[in-house]
């Protein structure tokens, strides 16, 4: 604060006002492009949703060979001790 007392008050003060300006500038371009971008992702989801309407159902369960291949917990405990007891000789 050593330097302010020695400029004259008009240019003080022509200094701020161009600081508020360019504040007021500066924030006002951000909340615009916030906007912007919210609506514009608003607008490119209701459009990915429209075209994801549009295309085939995929079907996503097991196929039954794969389901039928999965082993119980039985023998999976059976494999287990199988092969502890292989390590162990």
């Amino acid at each position: 604060m050593v330097f302010l007392p020695q400029f004259p008050k008009e240019q003080l003060l022509t200094q701020l006002s161009n600081g508020f300006v360019l504040l007021i500038l500066g924030m006002g371009t951000v909340f615009i492009f916030l906007i912007l971008l919210v609506f514009l992702t608003k607008g490119l989801s209701a459009f990915v949703m429209k075209l994801e309407s549009k295309r085939p159902a995929v079907a996503t369960g097991k196929p039954a060979a794969a389901a039928a291949a999965t082993a119980s917990e039985a023998d999976i405990a059976a494999a287990v001790a199988a092969a502890w007891a292989k390590a162990n000789e």
